[in-house]
């Protein structure tokens, strides 16, 4: 499938450094000043640039969620769609492993099944954080900070570090140097959705409400000024693409073309309306609230389409009033999918094509999936034994 965009007291941890701010170009802008980054960010390992003939392809993988006992298809299928694909960039979009590890081994090892395929390619890659990722943390003590820190000892990894002070795990922007320039042509924000709501807020619990968690406003304003930091850096807007695990409510208002009524008809208008492609086999999962995240979106205009994971069984894209919001197949064969024999069908990866010869830069997205790589559907668990670490992540 492809879909075109239109070319017209809650705080955890946080967020801006270096690699994970202007990554392509060594420069590091704090959120919403011109300074340099907080004293202890780390300079980028490689460098993302457009290929000579100005093209760039990101893969989005998404809810590799599982343990040590990684099942082996959904390695198998990484691996087969790096092969055909050869991006230049690949995200994990959150959930990269379930809380079903023990110890802190088990969870590094979880982790090196699915980091693995980048890494021996050779290709830059970085992953969002989901609402499961610490599941275990009572269990093995490995926080989302701890995780950040194991992945970064990867030679490819290139997620920013966290700072005090900003909702989120590695909230990132990194940029792609321009085939024609020394100058950014595009963006890549990665931001953390949290992982569940508070069991209350002022003395008010969630009972009857989505328990998710969702883009805090200090993450917005982040976004928001890390924005205007880089359009007043390089005298333009740098259009872009973000990532994030949990969907926002504007993913079902787009669905049906309404707030309220949640109708076939209201879908089939929905789909000519924005421009709908893919499957919606489940209700979309956001938080209890609105988190002002597309509005800021509309107001910065640079932002050109915000991708998610999380509901494993939505494959569907559309155009939102100029943003395109989309999700990306569960990549986990380990994971919840369809029922029963059709556990596995929808297995896969969504592909980001990016061209500085094409108006708007940002060319078209589409999906891959298993069932078209020859993989092994069985609606069945196939699990693997842990591989050993390299020295350099012991």
């Amino acid at each position: 499938m492809t879909t075109k965009i239109n070319e017209s007291s809650f705080s955890r941890r946080a967020a801006l450094a270096a690699a994970g701010t202007l990554g392509a170009l060594g420069v590091a802008v704090a959120a919403g000043t011109g300074a340099n980054a907080a004293p202890g960010a780390k300079a980028p390992k490689p460098s993302l640039a457009f290929r000579p003939d100005g093209k760039f392809k990101v893969i989005q993988f998404n809810d590799t969620q599982d343990d040590e006992q990684t099942d082996r298809r959904t390695i198998e299928l990484m691996d087969r769609t790096l092969d055909a694909e050869k991006p230049d960039f690949v995200v994990i979009n959150g959930d990269v492993i379930n809380g079903g590890c023990d110890a802190e081994l088990e969870v590094k090892q979880a982790l090196n099944h699915v980091v693995l395929p980048m890494e021996s390619r050779k290709i830059p890659w970085a992953v969002t954080f989901g609402n499961h990722d610490e599941d275990s943390v009572a269990r093995t003590g490995m926080t989302e900070d701890k995780m950040l820190q194991f992945l970064q000892s990867y030679s490819f990894n290139i997620n920013g570090d966290s700072i005090d002070g900003l909702t989120g795990t590695s909230n990132s922007l990194l940029l792609v140097q321009s085939s024609k320039s020394k100058d950014p042509a595009f963006g890549l924000w990665l931001i953390d959705t949290g992982r569940y709501a508070p069991d209350s807020i002022n003395g008010q619990d969630f009972a009857g409400y989505p328990d998710w968690d969702w883009v805090r406003m200090d993450q917005v304003t982040w976004y928001r000024n890390l924005s205007i930091a880089t359009e007043q850096k390089y005298g333009r807007k740098i259009p872009s693409l973000m990532w994030g695990h949990i969907a926002l409510h504007e993913h079902r208002n787009m669905w049906f073309a309404s707030l309220d009524s949640r109708t076939d008809a209201d879908h089939q208008r929905a789909a000519k309306k924005h421009n709908i492609v893919g499957e919606r086999n489940e209700d979309e999962c956001p938080g209890p609230f609105n988190s002002g995240l597309f509005n800021a979106f509309l107001e910065r205009g640079d932002v050109r389409g915000y991708f998610v994971g999380h509901d494993h069984v939505n494959t569907y894209a559309g155009n939102y009033y100029g943003v395109e919001l989309g999700y990306g197949p569960g990549t986990g064969f380990g994971a919840y999918g369809l029922p029963g024999a059709d556990r596995n069908r929808l297995r896969g990866a969504r592909v980001f094509e990016l061209d500085e010869n094409h108006a708007g830069i940002y060319k078209l997205t589409r999906l891959v999936f298993a069932k078209d790589l020859g993989i092994d559907l069985t609606a069945n668990d196939q699990p693997i034994t842990p591989l050993p670490l390299d020295p350099a992540q012991l």
